[in-house]
């Protein structure tokens, strides 16, 4: 071999090291200059008499939420957790505890943080597989299972017993979440939540909320209508994961007692309040077939639960509101308080 070949060689074989050792450095540098996560944390707290209101950060979500936060009775000495879940509209707008009941003043006087998070909208609480057009990004199940607790008890100093209570959609809600971190809540109490969510009317269901009134699309949450997500987020098929959960839940027949009639036409006078009863009515009805449903399942598994189905009731606050005051001694438990 010529002396000028190998030179030549040599030369290429030290390029193509330089080459790669440069472009190590460029890798390794972009590595080091990318942003670190932001971790979940507590970032402010506006105390207001007893209430005091959080802003969290959310890094599964990569923003800000709301969790309001009624202290106990006695702020001076550790207290458990009652987490109560709002309506479709996650608090943003008139379906809230805070808003339709009397709720908050009927716990005033008990040992116990009651935490209200604000935000969801027709997002049914769960982990969306992507962001959706109209209602952005939605992981509220890691927030509510991963994100939150340890922050609560951190900023809060409470006992570390929790409870969780909803109604409507995120009477849905409680009881995923509830099988999704078991343990998490010792007690659960669903008020008029459709349990099952993967046979065609448990979907037609989740679409009339989360499509139909709050304007997202189910495509974004669980996938088209034969995609497994919907049977891995359904209550009734993972009914197993209860166990060891106190469980609650209640439901109305449908059929209407005049304190409904006036409530409905009340408010919405003309034909709006007649078609707004009527939507109660066959909501409550359909609800009340789902409850049983799950009632049927779980004691197929022996496993224990407490139902309440009223003769009467359609799909509205004050029956939500007796059925808290119902469900209290239940929830008291789980959290290690006596009724």
């Amino acid at each position: 071999m010529k002396l000028s070949q190998l030179c030549n060689r040599t030369a290429l074989r030290a390029s193509a090291v330089a080459l790669t050792a440069l472009l190590g450095v460029g890798m390794v540098g972009e590595t080091a200059s990318a942003d670190p996560v932001k971790p979940s944390a507590v970032t402010s707290v506006t105390k207001q008499g007893r209430t005091w209101h959080l802003k969290v950060y959310s890094a599964a979500m990569n923003t800000d939420i709301a969790v309001d936060v009624q202290r106990p009775v006695d702020e001076s000495a550790p207290a458990p957790n009652l987490w109560m879940l709002n309506g479709l509209d996650g608090g943003e707008g008139t379906a809230s505890w805070k808003a339709q009941t009397k709720a908050l003043d009927w716990l005033a006087d008990k040992q116990v943080n009651v935490i209200q998070p604000i935000g969801g909208l027709g997002s049914y609480y769960t982990d969306w597989q992507k962001p959706d057009p109209v209602l952005g990004v939605n992981k509220w199940k890691t927030f509510f299972t991963e994100e939150l607790p340890p922050l609560l008890d951190e900023t809060l100093h409470s006992t570390g017993r929790n409870a969780l209570a909803g109604l409507s959609t995120s009477g849905t809600s409680v009881l995923q979440l509830a099988e999704a971190k078991p343990g998490l809540w010792k007690s659960v109490a669903a008020y008029s939540g459709c349990a099952q969510i993967a046979d065609p009317m448990g979907q037609q269901f989740v679409k009339l909320a989360t499509e139909t009134w709050a304007g997202g699309n189910t495509q974004n949450m669980y996938g088209p209508s034969n995609s497994p997500l919907w049977a891995e987020n359904d209550p009734v098929i993972n009914a197993e994961k209860l166990r060891g959960t106190l469980l609650y839940v209640s439901s109305g027949s449908g059929i209407p007692v005049m304190d409904d009639v006036e409530y409905y036409v009340d408010s919405a006078p003309g034909p709006t309040g007649g078609v707004n009863l009527a939507l109660g009515m066959i909501i409550e009805a359909a609800v009340n077939g789902c409850t049983a449903n799950l009632k049927n399942r779980l004691d197929s598994l022996s496993i224990p639960a407490t139902f309440q189905f009223t003769p009467v009731g359609t799909h509205y606050w004050p029956y939500w509101e007796e059925a808290l005051h119902n469900s209290w001694p239940i929830l008291a438990q789980g959290m290690g308080l006596t009724a």
